[in-house]
């Protein structure tokens, strides 16, 4: 599939492109069912996981048939996303054929459609430290062939500090949906390295958070199918169909580790992102491990 690379560019004070914001109105106007799950999360930061986690916790025991026959992307559209000769986010979420919908957005928190917060929709937001996001970012951002050019991964590390990345910075994002947390009992904000750490309890959270109460072979069942490696060869979650994607390059499903940062930061870069870190993040309670 030929796309050329979008620039970025300011959008209501956040970076953005294209592929995003040319179907604004109809995201900002889309229709939420009280019902509906909102999975959101910077880029990178285990949306995949946590989309395919929620559809196997709703949909394993009555569609089994799903697992083997449609992509995760289908099953969870991308709200904003809009990318022809596909259907835009909107289209497909408004033709979803299950109940509840589970629907993806990497979009701050300042955007999302007001109808979400008026139909009092759950939300499940995923975070990831700094470090590993950016590497991962970095590494997406080579074979995803809707996203800016990245670059060497220098000036990669720098446009990420300054907030130059689509879907804006890094610290706005995860800090933002954080202190909306604060108000909101229809947030459920998870971290993304107490799900390498341990699946099953997290799991456990999040049943709680939503209502739900599987039976103990569904959560085992569950928690196998999410793992990593299993992920990376199911055909349904790793995306390999996505003519967007350039596997030449990177694998989508990469690594899934927290730490992988060691093996692309070089001293000096640790310690210049640390200062710059502490910087940024001294007015928030939001904390991170960057290694376990």
């Amino acid at each position: 599939m030929d796309v050329t690379r979008p620039k970025l560019f300011d959008f209501h004070g956040v970076s953005m492109t294209h592929f995003f914001t040319d179907n604004w109105d109809k995201v900002q106007n889309f229709k939420a069912k009280p019902d509906d799950i909102v999975v959101a999360t910077y880029p990178k930061a285990g949306t995949t996981w946590m989309c395919y986690l929620l559809d196997l916790l709703y949909f394993h025991r009555t569609c089994p048939e799903r697992e083997k026959s449609v992509p995760i992307y289908d099953r969870v559209p991308f709200l904003e996303l809009v990318c022809s000769p596909y259907p835009t986010g909107t289209d497909k979420a408004d033709s979803l054929p299950t109940s509840p919908r589970i629907i993806k957005t990497h979009l701050p928190v300042q955007f999302l459609p007001k109808s979400f917060w008026e139909q009092n929709c759950r939300i499940v937001y995923v975070a990831r430290n700094a470090k590993d996001n950016v590497v991962s970012y970095f590494h997406f951002d080579r074979m995803e062939k809707i996203q800016p050019e990245p670059g060497d991964w220098d000036s990669f590390l720098e446009r990420f500090k300054d907030g130059k990345m689509v879907f804006g910075s890094w610290y706005d994002h995860v800090c933002g949906w954080w202190e909306k947390k604060q108000t909101s009992s229809k947030i459920h904000y998870m971290f993304y390295e107490d799900l390498v750490e341990d699946t099953g309890r997290e799991l456990e959270n999040l049943c709680s958070f939503l209502g739900l109460s599987p039976l103990e072979e569904e959560k085992k069942e569950i928690v196998r199918c999410v793992q990593f490696d299993v992920m990376k060869a199911n055909p349904m979650t790793n995306q390999m169909d996505d003519l967007t994607l350039d596997f030449s390059v990177s694998q989508f499903l990469r690594k899934g580790k927290v730490g992988d940062w060691k093996n692309h930061f070089t001293v000096a870069q640790n310690e210049q992102f640390d200062e710059d870190y502490k910087r940024k993040m001294k007015n928030t309670s939001l904390q991170f491990r960057e290694e376990m």
